[in-house]
């Protein structure tokens, strides 16, 4: 599974943020792959750091607009960050400490923790609210920010990202998992094939069923299926929505547009249990295959 991790959830803002105090303990390593090792973050020095790879990711190479305090102290932050877990991929090889380490990152947010604190960010442009109402029983959790250091764009640190957001679903309970999918560019038609393919082969359906906010909707559904060459379309499709769709996702109705970042955006949906025999038994249904 060798997928790029190049994504993101949400809008660049300075909000006045209230100090993070709860953060991982020492010694909760969920895997490891020679020098590079996962976990969630230990301290608000190391959710600072992971912010400023944000920063050089979305701001420096894919040229998403910043706020002018974003900017100024070149960190990616939003209201978000304090609530959530900060999963992390560190190169032990790094001389420095942990901060100088951090590779790689993904944003996860519960929805135990989202009920008490303002909700999912992904709310602001998919309608999320239905889709959890009809899962009254079910726990979901949301995937975002995620994002890789150009060097460390190897299948390696994507699996220890993996391995890292399914250890973490285990020990939660999670049974579903969610995020934004992004497309470079903010004219959906430009990515008619791939968007048509999502729509014609992987939508969400049933009890799945989630859309774009009404105000927010942009039409996938730009080519008919029989004018999609699949294996074109395969190779249009940003690497880490591949990914998902190699797991099991499904693909939300609908995209929005995020002007902000330069992205057209697409709800990926990922139940726990569409999740492929080949990747449960690669990573181990108990989370062991890269287990420190």
């Amino acid at each position: 599974m060798t997928i790029e991790i190049l994504d993101r959830t949400g809008l660049i803002e300075q909000p006045q943020l209230r100090v993070r105090t709860s953060v991982a303990p020492a010694g909760d390593i969920l895997g490891r792959i020679g020098t590079l090792e996962t976990r969630l973050a230990r301290s608000n020095s190391e959710i600072d750091a992971a912010q400023a790879v944000r920063y050089r990711v979305f701001v420096e190479e894919m040229k998403a607009k910043p706020t002018p305090d974003a900017a100024r102290r070149k960190r990616d932050i939003d209201a978000w960050d304090v609530v959530c877990d900060h999963l992390l991929v560190l190169d032990t090889a790094i001389e420095g400490d942990a901060e100088e380490q951090i590779v790689g990152t993904y944003r996860i947010l519960r929805q135990d923790v989202a009920r008490r604190t303002g909700g999912f960010y992904s709310a602001s442009e998919f309608e999320i609210e239905s889709l959890l109402d009809r899962h009254p029983g079910k726990s979901f959790m949301e995937l975002g920010r995620s994002c890789v250091l150009p060097d460390y764009r190897t299948k390696r640190t994507v699996e220890l990202l993996w391995q890292g957001n399914w250890a973490y679903a285990l020990k939660h309970g999670v049974d579903a998992m969610f995020g934004c999918g992004s497309f470079p560019g903010n004219i959906p038609e430009v990515h008619a094939l791939a968007l048509s393919f999502l729509h014609h082969t992987v939508a969400v359906s049933g009890e799945w069923q989630v859309s774009a906010r009404p105000e927010l909707f942009r039409t996938m559904d730009l080519m008919p299926a029989e004018a999609i060459n699949t294996r074109k379309a395969l190779s249009a499709l940003p690497p880490l929505i591949k990914g998902y769709m190699r797991l099991g996702a499904m693909v939300g109705e609908g995209a929005v547009v995020d002007h902000a970042f330069k992205t057209t955006d697409v709800l990926i949906v990922l139940p726990i249990n569409n999740i492929s025999g080949r990747y449960l038994n690669y990573y181990g249904a108990d989370a062991t295959r890269f287990a420190s």
